[in-house]
């Protein structure tokens, strides 16, 4: 597509939004971007203050829910381009509060999708685009062999899936009714600085360095494929830039690990790192009652991405993941912010509806 140069970036204070604002902003001096975040708990603009205060950039806060703030946004400042990130991500939160996730994921998406439509159909839709960032769980569980393709279908096991599955549907649905040009990419895993402590990767880390009980559910044979957040961002970069629209591109890390592999060896390595005797950590590890409809296996085929868009994870799993450990071993401040809440009083006075 034609460089744009006003680009919306939803949820762009969250983990992996805020690596790709940083990403844009850093590697695009020319674009103007604007992040939109309503600043929930899983929104930290700590994450960015490497870059707030750099000319191209510019945050929102505001809800993607409320349709008057959403076709008021794009009416004031004419966008030439959403990556749209912003979402309700965990899934256990979806199965005990289901409505957050519809509102957010399904309403918030359709929101900015009539948004864009009104704004972009005075220009017939040209040199705009429409990216949305969507997840594997849209297509369900596997078993112990296989890979997602861009074309399995879509069988979703929580209501977190299902809600990402419904915006994705959504978006291919105003792609093919109205025009819009938009691009679905979805991804596996994704772990790395600046990841919520609920997910399982900082949640070990910090609980083993906090002494305290590593849980696990069931047995631990889940199987999860692992994506270093950067190398999301980069793939994200290639996508908005070369993909065609219309399509889609499954990114994955090529990287497996049933959960109790991962957990040990995080425990190894900050046994380590923190000098501590081998098999301490581990001994923390606490088997509880598993998730409900908990999917046994994701896995994806990124070929696709691979041969149309010349994408490869950087790096090895154990490299990424040693940085991804010393990043929270030295951002203490930022993690017992994050634990205790109190990042979010920090900014709550700053920002405004605008």
């Amino acid at each position: 597509m034609k460089e744009a140069k006003k680009i919306l970036i939803t949820g762009g204070a969250g983990f992996i939004g805020s690596h790709v604002v940083r990403l844009f902003v850093k590697k695009y001096p020319h674009y103007h971007i604007y992040n939109l975040d309503k600043l929930t708990y899983a929104g930290n603009l700590a994450n960015l203050r490497d870059t707030e205060k750099e000319k191209n950039y510019t945050f929102i806060k505001g809800d993607i829910v409320d349709a008057g703030f959403t076709d008021e946004l794009f009416s004031s400042y004419r966008f030439d381009a959403v990556i749209h990130l912003a979402a309700e991500s965990h899934v256990d939160r979806s199965i005990v509060s289901p409505m957050e996730f519809i509102r957010t994921n399904i309403t918030g998406t359709v929101n900015l999708l009539n948004a864009a439509k009104n704004l972009w159909n005075e220009s017939k839709y040209e040199d705009v685009l429409f990216y949305h960032i969507s997840t594997d769980e849209v297509y369900g569980s596997l078993g112990t062999s296989g890979l997602f393709t861009e074309e399995s279908p879509y069988s979703p096991r929580s209501p977190y899936a299902a809600s990402k599955a419904s915006s994705d549907h959504l978006v291919r649905a105003y792609h093919h009714t109205y025009g819009i040009p938009a691009v679905i990419s979805n991804c596996s895993n994704n772990y790395g600085p600046c990841q919520f402590p609920e997910k399982l990767i900082p949640l070990t880390i910090n609980n083993i360095k906090n002494n305290k009980p590593l849980p696990v559910y069931g047995k631990g044979e889940n199987i999860r494929d692992w994506l270093y957040v950067e190398d999301h961002a980069s793939a994200i970069d290639l996508v908005f830039h070369k993909g065609k629209p219309g399509e889609t591109y499954n990114i994955g890390g090529e990287n497996e690990w049933k959960n109790i592999d991962l957990v040990k060896l995080l425990c190894s390595i900050m046994d380590k790192k923190m000098s501590r005797p081998e098999g301490s950590s581990a001994s923390l590890i606490t088997f509880v009652k598993d998730r409900p409809g908990h999917d046994i296996r994701y896995a994806i085929d990124a070929s696709k991405i691979h041969k149309e868009l010349s994408w490869s994870p950087a790096g090895g799993f154990r490299e990424n993941i040693e940085k991804t450990i010393d990043w929270y071993l030295s951002n203490e401040q930022w993690l017992k912010d994050v634990t205790s809440g109190d990042y979010q009083k920090y900014y709550e006075q700053q920002y405004t509806h605008r």
